[in-house]
């Protein structure tokens, strides 16, 4: 797989006319994947400062923007009913003809859960959740008429599910991911990569057909994940300055390797 460079534009400490701005010029730097986040207040900062909602967000950027890939890095999975979520996510993966990434995770910030009413459990539970959305979304998605279109009209919205559980979430990912987001370090990547492909070999897929994606803030620190196997770098930004200077290095050294 090639080299593709992602900016997760997170929407918190900014007005929105800010956000877009941020969304414009990072598609005009040149690159491959916009994401934001699913949280309901900021996760850095003053906790009380702005914050907007991701999927509505997600839905005005397949408007605005042409080429690039867009996609919540990543949806929480309690948030949610699952099918509501299929159909949401097929709505916008049409808006932007088929440019949609399908992110999804088990969930984690406490206090999204405790001021919009979720129930927390654990994070066993959580995850075990996850194991049954994931099939539920798929099903809906092949009854919903039209269907989705998918990247290149394949009529597959690509999924990545963003964790490092190795008993759950890893096999998760072997069955259901096209993407898998790794929030890791170079040898903890390795390893769990390792985990991946075992569990991978456990039901008859090739790991390479999965692509890894982890977070990176320059061309100096994706070298050692790109080694390892990551081919997603995403770098992460906070409002409301929003400096997107890092991504055209990262974008700099994606075309310089090829």
């Amino acid at each position: 797989m090639t080299i593709r460079i992602g900016v997760q534009i997170q929407p918190q400490h900014a007005d929105y006319a800010q956000i877009r701005e941020a969304a414009r010029r990072a598609e005009e730097i040149g690159v491959d994947v916009i994401f934001n986040w699913d949280h309901f207040y900021p996760l850095y900062g003053e906790p009380d400062g702005k914050h907007f909602e991701a999927w509505t967000m997600l839905a005005a950027w397949a408007e605005q923007t042409t080429r690039v890939e867009i996609g919540c890095l990543v949806t929480c999975n309690s948030y949610r009913n699952p099918e509501l979520l299929a159909d949401m996510a097929r709505t916008v993966d049409h808006i932007s003809e088929g440019r949609l990434i399908f992110g999804i995770g088990s969930g984690w910030f406490e206090r999204d859960y405790t001021e919009y009413g979720y129930d927390f459990g654990t994070a066993g539970s959580r995850l075990d959740a996850l194991g049954e959305a994931l099939p539920r979304i798929e099903k809906r998605w092949s009854e919903l008429n039209p269907a989705p279109l998918g990247r290149s009209g394949s009529g597959k919205i690509p999924v990545m599910i963003g964790g490092g559980g190795e008993k759950k979430t890893l096999k998760y990912v072997a069955k259901h991911a096209d993407i898998w987001h790794s929030f890791s370090d170079v040898e903890t990547l390795e390893r769990k990569r390792g985990i991946l492909a075992g569990h991978c070999e456990a039901i008859g897929r090739d790991v390479t057909e999965i692509e890894v994606s982890t977070a990176a803030d320059s061309a100096e620190a994706a070298k050692p994940l790109y080694d390892a196997g990551a081919r997603l770098f995403t770098y992460g930004v906070g409002g409301p300055d929003y400096d997107l200077k890092p991504l055209e290095d990262l974008v700099a050294w994606r075309d310089s390797v090829g």
